[in-house]
């Protein structure tokens, strides 16, 4: 028995069982260290990056202090954005399967609110939402929190810099002085320590993983005139190649811009930010996330959340002013034993964000130019595979093995030619590699899924 593994934790003996058949068999680092603190019932602030482990370490926390026989909210996680508070569900649910009958809602904005309201007077034991949406239920006084033990603040500096700040004071003043508060930050920022000083008591805290292992992401620092921008971001393809890449824009207008630009030079891309409708986003995220689109053009905040396993390369288009969101940018590669690369674009103006970066980071930063990159006028970058949209979803009672079962019976293809499949409430996206496209369209639009046809499109990239 190893000092990381979760079998030295004081959790109930089920939970142990159930965290050994999710192939949970040995504490990362920031459950190591957070864990022994979260269960002594003390306040925590804990540093970490994306990916490192942290949804488990507080869910494991506040999943044994949960009462099922009391079916009020004793547990509330605020998340940044909605695709990061479904993430955080998706996982909680998981780890709840050792508590029988632990209820858990989401509520996050763009979706009905009626729904919800039912769900809450039905009772709930956990609540994972967005800072909007909880302040509107509990104003409509259809959230309670009278009887909360655990509030959870994730990822909160990307909320105070999306401007929760006086919703999320709001929300922590209907809350019970006696409550547990764990505060998780990739950054820590001046407002987050006043945050921390106003709103726990007397925290312990944890920093890990918040610089990443030597050798394992190759940086390199571009300096470009100002104009030489747009050029230099299509030479940074042609010559490195990557086969997926996130690149880092400051504003949604120029993640649009820059999108336009990579499709017009045959590189796939699509860009994510916050003007984009719930639809249009998770669709987005779909392509991305199952291997449809190769090129991702976001905003740091619109990135929050994303479980992309695998990222080759990460362009920063614009340096970030605070070198900690580089540090955290970066991070997004380089992840689960593979190396990746940083390839950054500053100009002379700029300078003084790569000097920043460099005593941040306590090592001198790799510079080039522009010329040095070798140009491939016939290069293009197309993903492997395509993504179809399907007209039904869980409401429908449809599932991952219904689509796969029709794909490979019937319509005839391989296994392998089928990606990952994504069920969401009345919509499903399948992956489809592309010489087979054809062929998946072809039956799914004349033949039947589960005994019923479905309407199915392929999703575009314009």
């Amino acid at each position: 028995m190893t000092a990381d593994s979760f079998s030295v934790l004081p959790i109930s003996s089920a939970q142990k069982a159930n965290l050994l058949s999710l192939g949970y068999k040995q504490m990362t680092p920031i459950q190591a260290q957070s864990l022994p603190i979260i269960l002594s019932g003390k306040d925590l602030i804990a540093r970490a990056k994306t990916g490192s482990g942290k949804t488990a370490a507080f869910g494991i926390g506040l999943l044994e202090k949960i009462n099922p026989r009391f079916y009020g909210v004793q547990a509330l996680v605020l998340c940044p954005t909605r695709e990061l508070a479904n993430q955080v569900g998706k996982e909680l649910r998981r780890l709840a399967r050792s508590v029988a009958n632990i209820k858990l809602i989401l509520l996050c904005g763009g979706k009905p609110f009626g729904p919800q309201r039912g769900s809450l007077e039905h009772g709930a034991h956990i609540a994972v939402g967005t800072p909007g949406r909880i302040q509107d239920h509990l104003r409509r006084e259809t959230l309670k929190l009278n009887g909360l033990n655990t509030l959870v603040l994730d990822e909160a500096d990307r909320m105070l810099d999306m401007g929760f700040f006086d919703v999320m004071t709001e929300i922590i003043a209907q809350t019970p002085k006696k409550r547990q508060t764990l505060l998780f930050s990739a950054t820590y920022p001046n407002a987050i320590k006043r945050m921390c000083r106003s709103v726990l008591r007397n925290p312990e805290t944890v920093t890990v993983d918040t610089e990443h292992q030597s050798g394992v992401i190759e940086q390199v620092f571009y300096e470009v005139k100002k104009h030489e921008r747009n050029n230099t971001l299509l030479a940074l393809f042609e010559h490195y190649r990557p086969a997926s890449t996130l690149v880092f824009c400051h504003t949604k207008k120029q993640c649009d811009e820059v999108a336009r630009l990579l499709r017009g030079h045959q590189i796939e891309a699509l860009a994510i930010h916050g003007d984009l409708e719930q639809r249009e986003r998770d669709q987005v995220l779909v392509q991305f996330g199952n291997n449809s689109c190769s090129v991702l053009v976001a905003t740091d905040v619109a990135a929050r959340g994303l479980d992309i396993k695998a990222i080759a390369a990460v362009i920063n288009y614009e340096l970030p002013r605070d070198p900690e969101i580089y540090v955290h940018r970066i991070g997004r590669t380089g992840r689960a034993g593979e190396r990746g690369q940083a390839l950054s674009i500053f100009t002379e103006s700029e300078q003084v964000r790569v000097n920043a970066i460099e005593q941040f980071m306590n090592k001198p930063c790799i510079c080039d130019v522009y010329a040095s990159l070798e140009r491939d006028s016939e290069f293009s970058l197309r993903a492997p595979m395509a993504t179809i949209q399907l007209d039904a979803g869980r409401k429908n009672k449809l599932r991952p093995g219904d689509i796969l079962g029709a794909l490979t019976g019937d319509a005839g293809l391989a296994s392998s030619q089928v990606g990952k499949i994504d069920i969401f409430e009345m919509t499903s996206f399948v992956a489809i590699e592309r010489n087979a496209l054809h062929q998946a369209l072809s039956y799914l639009s004349n033949g039947r899924v589960k005994g019923r046809a479905i309407r199915v499109r392929k999703l575009s990239q314009s």
